[in-house]
C-alpha cells in the first residue's frame, strides 16, 4: 500500500511518518501454522508471529458482545447507537477496566481455549501455562499506548514469556491499531537499563519512592520506553509495523519487543485483550495468577534496599 492511500495518522497526538522508510506492514504467518520449527524461525527473524483468521469467528464475536454489553451496562457506550456498533460515550471512556474480563467466560473461551493453548504448546514444544489475568483495552477517541516492552510489567517470573494480542472486531488504521517496532527484539542490549525495570518495585530507604509506590499505589519510574514514536524509531531503527486487523486474527511476540498503539481518531471503541503464555516448568510472576491476582495493587509492590 502506498503512502498516498494512507489516512493521516497520529501517535500521542504527533503525526506519524507513513513513508516507506518509516512505516510498514506485519508479515502474516498463517501458511506456517502446522510447522512449529518454521514458526520459531519466523519468530527469531521477525520478533513476532501474526496469524490472520485463526480464531473461530463465533467465539470471538461472542466475546466481543460480552465486552460491549458490560461497557453498555456501565454507561460507556452511546445509547443512540446499537450496542454492537460499539460507539463510545466519549466523555466517559476509561482505557483499562479489569472487570470487563476478570472474570468473563466468553473472553476466557477465546484466549484460553484449545485453539491458542495448542498453538503455544506446539510453539514452545512442551507443556505451557498462562497468566490468569486478562488485560482488556477499551479505547474510545483518545491517544494510544506509548512505546514499551512488556517485561517491565511482568518480569518476576520467566522471561521466556509470550504476549498474545487479540482484536475483537476490525481495527482500522484510525482506530488505534497495535504497532511493533521492526527488529526491536534484537536491540535489547541498547535498552538494557530500561528492561531491568520493575514498575512495582521501590527503594524502602528512599522516602519519596515509598510514598509514591507503597502509600499512593503509583510508580516511581514509568513503564514507557518513550513518549515519542518518531525519535524512538530514529534511534533504534526499523519501521513501525501494523496491519488491517480483523476479527479472528492474533499477534504474539516476546517480552523485549517494542510496541505501542496509534491514537484512536474515531468514536468507535477499539477492543482488544492481552494474555501471556509460558512454559509450565518456568517460574511465574505471582502478580498475575490466581482468582484475584494482586496485579499492580498494594500486594504487588516490592520494597528493596537500594
Amino acid at each position: 500500500m502506498s503512502t498516498l492511500t494512507l489516512p493521516s495518522l497520529t501517535a500521542n497526538n504527533r503525526p506519524v511518518d507513513t513513508s516507506e522508510e518509516a512505516f510498514g506492514w506485519l508479515r502474516s504467518s498463517e501458511d506456517l501454522i502446522g510447522d512449529p520449527v518454521a514458526l520459531n524461525e519466523r519468530l527469531d527473524e521477525d520478533g513476532y508471529i501474526y496469524i490472520k483468521n485463526f480464531l473461530p469467528q463465533d467465539i470471538v464475536q461472542s466475546a466481543r458482545m460480552s465486552l460491549l454489553k458490560r461497557l453498555s451496562d456501565g454507561g460507556f457506550l452511546d445509547p443512540n447507537y446499537p450496542i454492537e456498533e460499539g460507539i463510545s460515550n466519549v466523555e466517559n471512556q476509561p482505557k483499562f477496566m479489569p472487570n470487563l474480563a476478570n472474570p468473563n467466560p466468553e473472553v476466557a473461551r477465546a484466549v484460553f481455549g484449545p485453539e491458542l493453548t495448542r498453538f503455544y504448546a506446539k510453539l514452545f514444544g512442551a507443556p505451557i501455562r498462562h497468566f490468569d489475568y486478562v488485560w482488556v483495552r477499551s479505547l474510545g477517541k483518545a491517544v494510544g499506548t506509548p512505546p514499551h516492552c512488556d517485561l517491565v510489567y511482568m518480569g518476576r517470573g520467566s522471561h521466556q514469556l509470550m504476549t498474545c494480542w487479540v482484536p475483537y472486531g476490525e481495527i482500522s488504521l484510525e482506530e488505534s491499531p497495535l504497532i511493533l517496532l521492526e527488529g526491536s527484539h534484537k536491540q535489547s542490549e541498547r535498552i538494557k537499563n530500561y528492561l531491568t525495570r520493575d514498575v512495582d518495585a521501590y527503594c524502602e530507604n528512599k522516602p519519596k519512592q515509598v510514598k509514591t509506590v507503597k502509600e499512593d499505589g503509583g510508580w516511581y519510574q514509568s513503564g514507557s520506553l518513550s513518549t515519542n514514536h518518531i525519535t524512538l524509531r530514529e534511534k533504534l531503527g526499523g519501521r513501525w509495523l501494523t496491519a488491517h486487523y480483523q476479527q479472528g486474527d492474533f499477534l504474539t511476540f516476546p517480552m523485549n519487543m517494542v510496541h505501542a498503539s496509534l491514537d484512536n481518531q474515531t468514536n468507535k471503541v477499539r477492543l482488544s485483550t492481552d494474555t501471556r503464555y509460558q512454559l509450565a516448568s518456568e517460574p511465574i510472576d505471582e502478580r498475575w495468577i490466581g482468582e484475584n491476582p494482586p496485579a499492580h495493587g498494594p500486594a504487588g509492590k516490592r520494597g528493596l534496599i537500594c
